[in-house]
């Protein structure tokens, strides 16, 4: 399995993320992701630049980790169209080091353009056409596109790279495995579930990624750690069918007054041990994944935190 770093841009300002970047990179870490928000999750967090300006810095401020969107909604803030400009882009800049992980959205960062928040089959839908069309302008030449939900009218990317920009697209139940595992290259999911995988390759025979994604609060104290992840982190315990469907920060807030510490605590490993983040690592492992993304848990605690993977966590894990 392939240990990655997320730069996630809920917590962290944009010259922050670029020099976590670069010291993710020198701790030895394989691949970076990137979240792409308009808002945090909570308040506390505090943070959400814009990810494609970032990245397009992390291209330079790197050389060896591959990239990665986690993932990017190519279907209300964004039109797919110039998704794929964007993606083309930071593949040119990063020497074909960049994967472009999509996903359905969320109503958090999706409804400040105003267009209402669509029930789940119909956003499948709306990624499924967003795929499609992005595929097509990365085979080059000109694009006409006219579907149920978009339009394209002679579109064409001038900047193409020499290698195809991988599409990785996020997946939580058997209606997108079956709708994305036939037109992507990878799958992107945040929980250990091995039902996922296997399903994903029966409509998918390439052998492809399976990438997930894992929070932790590594701190050398564990009370600190437990509150820090609470403070910062308890929109976790919702699961994604409801946080696709809040409309910000302060209804995460109301929808997670009652978590409590330790209800954190007892999903996301935190403290100074290595132990329960190689058990919680392994899960993913055992369900078939190929890559996974750790999260550390605060913009500011990862100097400490990538200090500590280098010397003993991807030891251990590897």
């Amino acid at each position: 399995m392939r240990i990655g770093y997320t730069l996630m841009t809920e917590q962290a300002g944009p010259r922050d993320l670029v020099r976590h970047a670069a010291l993710a990179e020198q701790a030895g870490f394989d691949f970076e992701v990137m979240s792409d928000h308009y808002s945090p999750w909570l308040d506390e967090q505090g943070h959400a630049p814009y990810a494609w300006s970032v990245l397009g810095a992390v291209t330079q401020a790197t050389r060896r980790v591959e990239l990665m969107t986690y993932v990017t909604c190519p279907t209300m803030r964004y039109h797919p169209a110039v998704v794929a400009q964007k993606a083309a882009t930071v593949q040119l800049l990063s020497d074909n080091r960049f994967t472009l992980g999509l996903g359905a959205g969320e109503n958090l960062n999706e409804h400040v353009v105003s267009r209402g928040w669509p029930p789940v089959n119909v956003r499948h839908e709306l990624l499924r056409e967003a795929v499609e069309i992005i595929s097509m302008l990365f085979d080059g030449g000109y694009v006409n596109y006219s579907g149920d939900h978009f339009r394209v009218d002679s579109a064409k990317l001038w900047d193409l790279p020499d290698q195809r920009v991988p599409i990785a697209v996020a997946v939580s139940g058997s209606q997108s495995v079956r709708t994305f595992a036939p037109i992507a290259d990878a799958m992107v999911s945040t929980e250990p579930n091995p039902e996922l995988g296997k399903e994903w390759d029966v409509f998918q025979s390439r052998g492809s990624r399976k990438i997930g994604q894992l929070p932790i609060c590594w701190d050398p104290d564990r009370d600190r750690a437990v509150a820090r992840a609470h403070d910062q982190f308890r929109w976790f315990a919702g699961g994604w069918k409801v946080n696709a469907e809040l409309p910000g920060p302060a209804g995460f807030a109301g929808a997670t007054q009652f978590v409590r510490p330790e209800d954190v605590a007892g999903q996301i490993p935190c403290g100074p041990d290595v132990e329960p983040i190689v058990e919680a690592v392994a899960e993913f492992r055992e369900a078939g994944f190929t890559d996974l993304a750790l999260v550390q848990i605060g913009g500011d605690h990862q100097q400490e935190f990538l200090d500590f993977a280098k010397g003993e966590l991807l030891p251990a894990l590897r």
